[in-house]
Order: C-alpha cells, then sequence, then structure tokens
C-alpha cells in the first residue's frame, strides 16, 4: 500500500485537556480506525525554539516523545484535521511511504492473521482482532 508516515514530535509532560498529548494522539487514531502506532521514548532532543529536551534519572516529564503511524492518505488527512479542530499544539511530519507486511508462513491460514492471495489484510496494534 502507499500512504504517508506520519510523526508527531512532544514532549512526556505536555498535555491536550487531561490527557498528555501521546495519549491524546493514540486515543483520536483508535476511534478513527487507525490499525497501529509506535510510541518512542527519546533521551533527549532539541525543540523548535532551541532547547535540549532531556529525560532525568528522577524527572521524565522533558522526555521527547515520538508517535509513529503508517497511514492511507485518507486516515494521515482525517487524523490531521481533527488534530487542527481540537487546536493541539504539536510539530508534525509526513512523509510518502510504502507500506504493508511480508513473511507469511502459509498464504491459506487465515487464522493467524495473513489474508488469502490477492486479498489485504490489516492488523491491529490496539488489542482487537485483524478483520
Amino acid at each position: 500500500m502507499h500512504g504517508y508516515q506520519l510523526t508527531f514530535y512532544t514532549e512526556q509532560n505536555c498535555h491536550h485537556g487531561h490527557r498528555t498529548v501521546c495519549e491524546w494522539l493514540l486515543h483520536e487514531a483508535k476511534q478513527m480506525g487507525i490499525q497501529g502506532a509506535t510510541v518512542i521514548h527519546c533521551a533527549e532532543g532539541t525543540g523548535h525554539a532551541g532547547a535540549r529536551h532531556a529525560a532525568h534519572l528522577f524527572k521524565l516529564a522533558d522526555q521527547p516523545v515520538q508517535i509513529i503511524l503508517a497511514v492511507t492518505e485518507d486516515e494521515a488527512g482525517r487524523l490531521l484535521d481533527a488534530v487542527k479542530a481540537a487546536k493541539v499544539h504539536v510539530f508534525y511530519t509526513r512523509a510518502p511511504v510504502e507500506f504493508g507486511v511480508i513473511g507469511a508462513s502459509d498464504a491459506n491460514d487465515v487464522s493467524d492473521g495473513h489474508a488469502p492471495p490477492g486479498e489485504t489484510r490489516r492488523f491491529a496494534l490496539f488489542g482487537r482482532k485483524p478483520h
């Protein structure tokens, strides 16, 4: 499939409402049916204003966080529209990517999440079974 890699950059202590920005983005993605995300907690980074952000031994609040999603064009548009509508302050990048799943052990076995030949199978990383 062709689509986009959306990467959102935030900090552990950044909030939108009663949730962290990371939690809010993951919740919105799940509500939209977006089937997966990777959250990376980074050791340190430099923000847009040049300030250094880092995890400290006793305080992780300033720790940089990346939320990475591989999405279709439609999913990218809907998620970015939701972020704009909610007025969430977050830096993001959007890059075109090709994505999919390779390495099926048996193309006829759908019980393990692999689709039969010629069919596309989506995988759930939020705890729901593939459909």
